[in-house]
């Protein structure tokens, strides 16, 4: 497979940049707009391009990565904030991140990237009746998905639609050797394979 490469969106400090370290993965460039998380990731990652505001960027124009990651902003998410879900102007920023994935797909015939991560509040499977994950869903599958029987989405599951194998995950970083008990939904996109849930 050779040495995977990653791209960060939404990459705040470089923390997805900084884990994929950790096993090998090199991160090619990041999109971030806070100039003092810019100044941290170019500190501990000098050789990540910044690409700047990822309301500019083209996915078709980017370096070709194999992983692109991203924790879209949570506040329209997250049950601290106002609830206003994707159609925040903060949290709906997730639509660009589906975007540059998609054109980047297209620019380089389905070969790039092989796969995404996303990173959001646990509130993203209950926002607006569950309807926004659906949508999270659809817009990484580019395709329908029904709501689960029960009205709710489960902590845990996945989806196969069109090529896209996606699982998802919430786990609670007070589990993971933190001080604090933190919880986060993962979702993980296999755009050429079948190994999300792996």
């Amino acid at each position: 497979m050779g040495q995977l490469t990653l791209g960060s969106l939404f990459d705040g400090i470089g923390g997805f940049p900084y884990a994929a370290s950790f096993y090998g993965i090199r991160a090619l460039w990041a999109s971030e707009v806070m100039p003092k998380c810019i100044s941290v990731t170019k500190r501990h990652f000098p050789e990540m391009v910044h690409m700047g505001d990822i309301e500019k960027l083209h996915g078709g124009r980017l370096p070709p990565v194999d992983i692109i990651t991203f924790g879209s902003p949570c506040q329209g998410l997250s049950g601290a904030g106002l609830r206003h879900g994707l159609a925040d102007k903060r949290s709906g920023l997730f639509w660009e991140a589906a975007r540059i994935i998609y054109e980047m797909k297209e620019a380089t015939d389905g070969r790039y990237p092989r796969f995404a991560l996303w990173e959001n509040v646990p509130g993203a499977l209950s926002s607006a009746g569950g309807r926004d994950f659906k949508a999270v869903l659809e817009a990484l599958t580019k395709s329908e998905i029904p709501m689960p029987g029960s009205g709710r989405w489960a902590d845990a599951g996945m989806v196969r639609r069109h090529g896209a194998d996606l699982a998802w995950c919430v786990y609670d970083a007070q589990y993971f050797g933190t001080a604090q008990r933190r919880r986060r939904v993962f979702l993980v996109a296999d755009f050429r394979g079948t190994r999300a849930g792996e």
